[in-house]
Formats: C-alpha cells, structure tokens, sequence
C-alpha cells in the first residue's frame, strides 16, 4: 500500500525524507554500530546528538542566549504540573486565557498549586475565537499568565501575542511549533509536545528564561523541577532518546527547507488554499472567527453528522485518512502541520469538490 495524507492532529505524519532516514541509520548511527534505541544517552555519540538538537532548535527558533532549552519526558501534560510547581514563586497566583480543552485541563492541573484566575475564556461559544485582552486585564501581582497558542481541537490561533508588561507569559506551542516566527523574548516559558510537529510521541521541548529557574517549593518532586533538569542538561535520567534523534532529524528538515520563515510561508499558502474552498462551499462551513483560524488544524462541518461520517469514510478510501474531527466536537479536522505536503492539501480540496457535487 501506498502513503496516504495522514491529516491526524497528532501523533501526526513526519516528513518522509526524515522518516526514511531515520531508516537508513535504524540498525547503525553512523559508525556506532548500534542504533540510537540502543545507545546509552551518556555515550559520546548521543550526547552529539542532544547537541546538535539544542542548538538547532535555538537557531531555528531563534532563542535567546538567556533561556535554557530542555528535552523532557511526559508531553506537554506533564508541563500543566510543572509550569505551576515552578513558576508560583511570590503571590502563588495566575492567570489563564482559556481557549479550548487543553487550557482548560492545564487550568484545572494548575489550581491544586495556588490562586488560579480565569482572565478570559471562549468557552461559552464553543471556543470559536480568541479572546483580546491588554496587560490591565491581568492581576499585577500573577507570578504568570498562560496560554495556549494553538488550538488543536477547536482549530484557532493567537493571532496576537498578549502583552503581560512584566508578568512572565508561558505558552503551550504543542502544536504549532517552529511553524511560524515567534520573538520568544516575549515569553517566560515556552513547551511543544513533540507528536504534533517535529517528532514522535513521548518528547517535550521547553526553552524557559533562566531567572525563571530555581524557585520551585522544597516539595517539589526531583523530575519536575526544571532546575534539575536544567543542571544536568535534560540528562538528570534516560531522556526520550530516539524521540530526541529523530526531533533532530526534523530540525535539520526544516532547516534545509529554509527555516520557520518559509515554513510560516508555506503554511500561510496551504491553509489559504483550504479556507477559501470552505468559505466558497455551499456544503462544508468552519465555524472559527476568520482572524482566529489556525494554520495547523482546520476544522470545518456539513451541519449533517451523518454527512460528515460519510465524507470522513469515503475520504479515507482515497487515501486521505483522520479527518474525523475530535471526538468531543465530530464534524472534520485537517491537521496540516509542516509535514504535510501542499500536494495533500490539494488532493482533499479536490475530493471536497468531488463529494460537495455528487451530495448536494
């Protein structure tokens, strides 16, 4: 069988040059004569890998000199625990835009540590935009406001950078990393679980201020506190080591494709394409506010369930398979991350077209 278009929000399709790679150096990295699975992760080789993934992902996500980057266990949920356990180091308060699920459950996570505000929420409209705020909406004395900047389930996107003055801002990027520019200055504390856009499941990438660090409770479990993980260089135990070399492989992809700018590019183009075929449907809508829409998850509806299971069934015999939206909300979901190719894009417009005709 072929590959199909994999439009999965995630764990979702890689790039196969970095898949095929990843073949090639499966049973000998190199001239290991082992593979990376069964490499210890304080041999010479590994720790050239782990290198080389820091310092890619700092050049390709421009990260400032100040800010540690660290290769963790536990996706991005283990951050709701860890964000909180760490940060909530003066007024044990903060603040939370909650703009879908994954906010939500990081809210819920966060007020067993302290004082959690909801700031704003979408939530009463079914999260279909993204809430504008200012810097006076947030309580002076929050030790952080948290966001998330994508929204895999709902299909939006920040399309702003809220300014928080002098409160340090963390983001979940999960599933929107290193698929547009961000001037990472502007936040205390980024995390990407790694499923969605730049490897398999089971890594999380933080890059977090360095002032930021150390000022977690005495309690604080050993693996939660970054501090620990930032003295040992995310090497404190066994890290997700194939997960990390393959993170590498994909960071090198998006390099030699001219970085996160023309990825951003790319993107723009790809999920222009599928919009404007939803917005001149008189079959398929996309419920998100027009400025919110995401350039990863695009989400879109017959107002027919019915309707909609037939398209995700009939779509997958051709080849274009996942499209089921999240179980919560049904109608369909597109993930177009960056490995998803243009040609993908192109072939589920076509079948939209194609089903749109022959059910109308």
């Amino acid at each position: 069988m072929e590959r199909v278009y994999n439009f999965s929000a995630g764990p979702s399709m890689l790039p196969l040059e970095v898949l095929e790679k990843a073949a090639k150096e499966m049973v000998n990295y190199g001239e290991a004569g082992m593979s990376v699975m069964e490499m210890s992760h304080r041999s010479k080789d590994f720790d050239n890998i782990i290198k080389e993934a820091e310092a890619l992902f700092r050049e390709l996500m421009n990260v400032p000199d100040n800010y540690k980057v660290l290769f963790l266990q536990g996706g991005g949920s283990t951050q709701f625990a860890m964000v909180p356990l760490n940060l909530m180091r003066n007024s044990k308060k903060a603040d939370y835009i909650v703009t879908g699920q994954w906010a939500k459950k990081a809210m819920t996570e966060a007020k067993k540590f302290g004082d959690i505000r909801v700031a704003a929420t979408s939530e009463p409209d079914v999260y279909t935009y993204i809430p504008k705020l200012s810097k006076e909406d947030f309580r002076e004395d929050a030790d952080y406001v948290y966001i998330t900047a994508n929204n895999t389930i709902y299909g939006t996107r920040y399309p702003y950078i809220p300014d928080t003055g002098d409160i340090p801002l963390v983001a979940d990027m999960s599933s929107n990393i290193l698929s547009q520019e961000y001037d990472i200055s502007k936040f205390g504390l980024i995390f990407a679980g790694a499923q969605k856009n730049f490897g398999p499941a089971g890594l999380v990438v933080v890059a977090i201020r360095e002032d930021l660090i150390g000022h977690a409770a005495d309690n604080c479990p050993t693996m939660l506190n970054y501090k620990t993980q930032a003295d040992n260089d995310s090497l404190y135990n066994t890290p997700p080591t194939y997960s990390i070399y393959i993170a590498k492989l994909v960071f090198e992809w998006v390099k030699s494709k001219g970085g996160v700018k023309a990825m951003q590019e790319i993107n723009e183009r790809k999920a222009a394409k599928l919009y404007d075929a939803i917005d001149s449907s008189s079959l398929f809508k996309c419920p998100v506010n027009k400025e919110d829409r995401s350039l990863m998850n695009v989400v879109f509806v017959t107002g027919d369930a019915d309707l909609d299971k037939k398209f995700v069934a009939e779509a997958k015999a051709q080849g274009l398979v996942n499209l089921g939206g999240h179980r919560t909300v049904g109608g369909m979901r597109a993930s177009i991350y960056n490995a998803m190719p243009e040609e993908g894009v192109d072939a589920l417009i076509a079948f939209m077209n194609k089903f749109e005709a022959e059910n109308k």
